[in-house]
């Protein structure tokens, strides 16, 4: 890689798919956009809404809006959609420092409410951001409804922003949904970028990753760039970081339409299907979502070979020697012998681990796909320390997952720092930090 910077003079990668605030595009009402949602969020404008396709840039609009919050805005973020009713509860609980030590709902969101409160009373404002919040259960978008409720007898005390695809409108079009619907104030949408657009995109990610020269793609490459991404970003990047290392493959300084057709070839892209809304009824919809996310992560796992091949591994953080397990432990004999090996670092950790530390979520499988999971391991223990990396099982027993962690850090600023530093096939995963606290409760 460092050749392939020398080669077109570049200090860093510029076309990396993995969220990257000094790589923001403010054009294609980019811009525009966090302003009016900053502006939203800090006016108590209720529930606001960021939809756009896959690859459209939502996670990254998100992460800025964090950076770009005033310094009153205490700002919580929820990159797990899966969570259920009562893990929202508590991740936001521990987020906000408040025991979650509450038995029942009432009396949880009843803290909650006391907790906003007071910082309403010191002049602070609470906004929690969810991303994929088209693939949240139905009770947990109903527990967003119940948040959004929670209000001082002149403002709101918990503004909400839902980051999705073009699916959340679609699961908010049901009768059921109409209540969370209606408390929606702002709708904001991410539109792919228009044929134009895309020129000016290129070059500005070139220029941010210390490009100085004429810009190497030709009129016809950045044509052909905007035709097959479909002006979603994250395709964009990807063709563009494709077609530039067939150019240095080739030795030429130029990209042009030969080098995009390489890329347009390795990167094999099925076209964005335009929905028929009147011909899928919204179970079925809800159903292909959930299929969707199942498929996402089948590919993710599939690729992890190809992947990890050219990942390079980040420094580990400091983590003990694997000790025997607990003598509480659950039986391990019904897992792989890696697996097993790796639970036990679990049952070993979690003991003295610190509740108000945070970890990294690799990924997680359904027991039934427990070979997905030893060869995840096999090939993560290569790129990063594995005496980091441990295993834990949780669910009802009809519905067993497997979930991989990585890591001990003290804050959640820390564990997204180190995120940032994991291989690359690891951050395509989609990788964010859980506090230990959800561990033990």
């Amino acid at each position: 890689m460092s050749l392939y910077l020398e080669h077109f003079g570049l200090r860093e990668p510029p076309f990396r798919i993995t969220p990257h605030t000094d790589f923001f595009f403010t054009g294609a009402n980019r811009g525009p956009t966090l302003e009016a949602l900053i502006y939203a969020i800090t006016q108590d404008e209720g529930i606001v809404k960021v939809t756009g396709e896959v690859g459209s840039g939502k996670t990254m609009l998100c992460r800025m809006l964090l950076e770009r919050l005033p310094a009153d805005v205490e700002s919580l973020y929820l990159a797990n959609p899966s969570l259920s009713r009562s893990e929202i509860l508590g991740a936001i609980a521990d987020e906000l420092g408040i025991p979650a030590d509450c038995k029942t709902t009432h009396s949880m969101i009843r803290t909650l409410q006391d907790a906003l409160v007071e910082r309403y009373a010191a002049g602070k404002r609470v906004v929690i951001m969810i991303d994929e919040a088209h693939a949240m259960p139905a009770e947990s978008l109903e527990e967003i409804r119940l948040l959004s409720n929670l209000e001082s007898k002149a403002t709101k005390l918990l503004q909400i922003a839902l980051f999705a695809q073009p699916e959340l409108d679609e699961r908010l079009a049901a009768n059921d949904m109409r209540q969370l619907r209606e408390r929606i104030t702002q709708h904001f949408n991410l539109a792919p970028l228009k044929a134009g657009e895309v020129g000016n995109y290129i070059d500005f990610r070139l220029r941010a990753a210390g490009y100085r020269g004429p810009n190497p793609f030709s009129a016809r490459a950045i044509e052909m760039i905007a035709r097959i991404s479909e002006g979603l970003s994250r395709r964009i990047n990807i063709l563009a970081d494709k077609a530039l290392l067939a150019a240095y493959s080739g030795g030429s300084h130029q990209v042009d339409a030969a080098e995009v057709k390489i890329a347009e070839q390795d990167a094999r892209f099925a076209p964005i299907q335009q929905k028929a809304a009147s011909a899928v009824t919204p179970l079925l919809k809800l159903a292909l979502a959930v299929l969707a996310t199942l498929a996402v992560g089948a590919l993710a796992f599939a690729l992890w070979p190809r992947l990890a091949a050219t990942a390079t591994p980040p420094p580990a953080p400091a983590a003990s020697a694997p000790s025997p397990p607990a003598a509480d432990a659950a039986p391990r004999g019904d897992l792989l012998p890696l697996t097993a090996q790796h639970a036990a670092q679990f049952d070993a950790w979690l003991p003295t681990a610190a509740g108000e530390n945070y970890f990294i979520q690799l990924t997680s499988r359904n027991e039934a796909h427990a070979a997905d999971i030893e060869t995840f391991l096999a090939r993560a223990g290569k790129t990063v320390d594995p005496a980091g990396l441990r295993v834990y099982r949780s669910g009802p027993p009809e519905n067993v997952q497997i979930g991989v962690i990585f890591g001990d850090y003290p804050s959640r600023a820390a564990a997204w720092t180190a995120i940032r530093t994991l291989p690359e096939a690891l951050r395509r995963m989609r990788p964010y930090p859980r506090p230990v606290s959800a561990l033990l409760s």
